[in-house]
């Protein structure tokens, strides 16, 4: 019996859509035809799959309206935020202009003697399994420089975002990606670590959970595929005794609380010097009651669902167990009629919390975050430095040199001065300990979806 894959809209909690996921050996012949059709694509000028990719995002774009609706009804992202367009065009612009000098082979010698380089080769069939939280741009970050470098993609979506594998499929397609260079695939767990296990791809890239993450690896063992984890995160805000205060506190709070708190480099534990801490703490406050909490496709909703009712269950299960514990919550769920006990989940502050609670050493991925008030730099560093994760972290200071003097000592993949949550394409973006491994974005990135091939090559024979 053919396995079916849903996804439970958080908007009212019916079927949105779903999909029939792929048999074992059909999977195969998708695999297969990627892996026959990839050398032809690979020898192609750069130029052409430059080319190719940019319509492909152009074609993208043509259909923004209907994307963003699809976007709310699957993962409950409010229509007022205009979809993931912007960061989409952004990341695929820059890394079409930086692809040839980050695909150019690094020259050693070129006399009358010897010609030796390092080329870089594209890895072959690239499977992306990507997440629903940020479900177009974290796609494209690998999508982008894998069919830049001449490698085939298998996709294969969160079942929480089925469309939106669908939508860039059809668009790569548009742009003229062969339609055996770019699959989109809807696979069940056992297929999917089948496949890996089978050494079915030569690059793995997953965006998810650790235990995601760990299924993959163990997926993986004894294969020597190379992968990259992006697996998760629990990041910290630092405001120091000389930031100013407006400005971080309205960029923490809207780093903690936008997309429903459901960011991967979101905001969730806020470290605040002792001589700004109950203003930064009043004016917090004060912003998220502003926040409107409802239908992602009412124009006024500034929140809207968290993606599935047992996301919700996760974060109510950690604020609830630190106010056990002592923690003082700051916002009235009242204020909050929206909040129905399922996806819908009214924002919360807590204040009086330590890193005994599991709401500031576990991953909430949801609008709550704890606050705690330091003494010093030395103080910040240690909590920041009390997770097992470390993607990113947020410093706020007038002083580039001090960010730049805590930020060496913290365990993060990118320290943020006076912003968070967001993803510059121009850097590595990746992340240490639980976070993962591999990193993706910039020349680096384009280097995890190619592997170095050198050439020693003697002219004479004397």
């Amino acid at each position: 019996m053919t396995k079916m894959i849903q996804c439970i809209s958080p908007v009212d909690g019916t079927v949105y859509a779903e999909r029939p996921a792929l048999s074992l050996d059909a999977a195969r012949v998708c695999v297969a035809r990627a892996r026959a059709a990839q050398a032809n694509w690979a020898v192609r000028p750069l130029a052409e799959r430059i080319a190719c990719v940019k319509a492909g995002v152009a074609a993208l774009n043509a259909h923004k309206d209907a994307i963003i609706e699809e976007l709310a009804w699957q993962m409950g992202r409010p229509t007022r935020y205009g979809g993931e367009f912007g960061g989409v065009n952004e990341r695929t612009d820059y890394l079409c202009s930086i692809a040839e000098a980050a695909l150019a082979p690094t020259v050693v010698e070129s006399s009358d003697r010897f010609d030796r380089r390092i080329e870089r080769a594209p890895q072959g069939v690239v499977f992306i399994l990507a997440p629903w939280n940020y479900p177009y741009l974290t796609a494209i970050n690998t999508i982008v420089p894998a069919l830049i470098a001449g490698n085939a993609v298998v996709l294969k979506h969160a079942s929480q975002t089925l469309l939106v594998g669908e939508r860039l499929a059809q668009a790569m397609h548009e742009g003229g990606v062969p339609a055996d260079i770019f699959q989109n695939v809807v696979l069940d767990h056992g297929t999917t670590e089948t496949l890996i296990g089978d050494r079915a791809f030569d690059f793995v890239n997953f965006t998810g959970s650790v235990a995601g993450g760990q299924a993959m690896e163990r997926a993986a063992a004894g294969t020597f595929t190379a992968m990259g984890l992006e697996l998760g995160g629990k990041d910290p805000g630092y405001v120091m005794d000389d930031a100013d205060l407006d400005a971080a506190v309205d960029s923490l709070m809207d780093g903690a609380m936008f997309n429903a708190g459901q960011c991967c480099c979101g905001i969730e534990r806020i470290y605040v010097h002792e001589s700004l801490y109950d203003d930064f703490v009043a004016k917090s406050v004060i912003w998220v009651k502003a926040l409107k909490l409802g239908n992602p496709f009412d124009a006024d909703s500034t929140i809207g669902p968290m993606a599935n009712a047992r996301f919700a269950a996760t974060v109510r299960a950690q604020t609830a167990e630190a106010i056990a514990q002592g923690a003082t919550a700051l916002i009235d769920p009242a204020l909050f009629p929206a909040d129905d006990g399922g996806a819908y989940l009214a924002p919360q502050i807590l204040t009086n919390v330590t890193h005994a609670m599991r709401v500031m050493r576990e991953e909430s991925f949801g609008p709550v975050v704890g606050i705690m008030k330091v003494k010093d730099d030395a103080e910040a560093i240690t909590l920041m430095n009390d997770s097992p994760y470390g993607l990113t972290a947020s410093l706020w200071t007038g002083d580039a040199g001090r960010a730049a003097s805590v930020g060496n000592r913290i365990e993060f993949g990118t320290i943020f001065m006076n912003r968070c949550d967001y993803v510059d394409p121009a850097l590595c973006w990746t992340g240490c300990k639980d976070t993962g491994r591999g990193g993706a974005m910039g020349v680096l990135g384009f280097h995890s979806i190619t592997r170095p091939k050198s050439y020693h090559l003697k002219k004479v024979t004397k």
